[in-house]
């Protein structure tokens, strides 16, 4: 996996645990002559200078002069948050875009959740635009991918997991109870959040928004119910 963008690779450079991942770094003499600090010795054996030019070729955007190669994204097993108390989670219901994908985590993890499912088809995976989108905090919070959303929830319900899918016609969101073990449910950009999962579901839930706006990006709308599972919690 190829990750890039410089507040990325500090993050990355600075752990001792996700520079072991790290297989080879490429960068511009100009970056590299400006961030030695960078690169421990340890490091140096690692980089490689490349043309700017040749940074574009490898990068899908932009790379600000540094590119890691990186060993692919581990994914988490279920089994790890099944019993943790209290426990704070977040399925994505095939969400196709990185962006919203990489914006999520990150407020995922800056609210403390402990982790976001998601299923292995029609999903964006944890990918190079992902980590940079979500500036490293993909490494700060546990990604889980399964085959079935629909005996994932079944599994979360019997380990004590309320959830909470998110449409356009339920309940208001403030006047719902997040207390216990929780699971937000985010749909698909476009179509929501599928008919079975709904049906899975607990909890219903809308976020109240003007006429003139047919809906909310889905980063977003997983941005306030996140924090209004924090706010409940107080």
């Amino acid at each position: 996996m190829l990750v890039y963008g410089k507040n990325v690779a500090e993050r990355i450079l600075k752990d001792e645990n996700l520079v072991k991942n790290v297989k080879s770094i490429y960068v511009d003499e100009v970056f590299f002559q400006k961030n030695k600090y960078l690169f421990s010795e340890n490091l140096k054996s690692k980089v490689k200078i490349k043309q700017n030019r040749e940074l574009d070729n490898l990068a899908k955007g932009v790379h600000q002069g540094i590119i890691l190669d990186m060993e692919d994204y581990k994914y988490t097993s279920l089994n790890k948050i099944l019993n943790k108390e209290n426990a704070s989670v977040i399925i994505l219901d095939h969400i196709l875009d990185p962006h919203n994908f990489g914006a999520i985590i990150r407020t995922a993890v800056a609210a403390n959740f402990d982790a976001i499912i998601i299923p292995n088809d029609r999903q964006v995976e944890v990918n190079s635009t992902v980590v940079k989108t979500s500036v490293g905090a993909v490494f700060d919070i546990d990604i889980i991918s399964v085959t079935n959303l629909n005996n994932t929830i079944k599994t979360l319900k019997d380990n004590g997991f309320w959830i909470y899918g998110t449409i356009m016609n339920g309940e208001d969101y403030i006047e719902v109870d997040y207390n216990g073990k929780v699971c937000l449910v985010i749909g698909n950009e476009e179509k929501g959040i599928s008919k079975l999962v709904k049906e899975n579901c607990d909890f219903l839930v809308t976020i109240p928004i003007s006429s003139k706006i047919d809906s909310l990006n889905a980063s977003v709308a997983a941005g306030i119910l996140i924090y209004e599972v924090v706010r409940s919690r107080k």
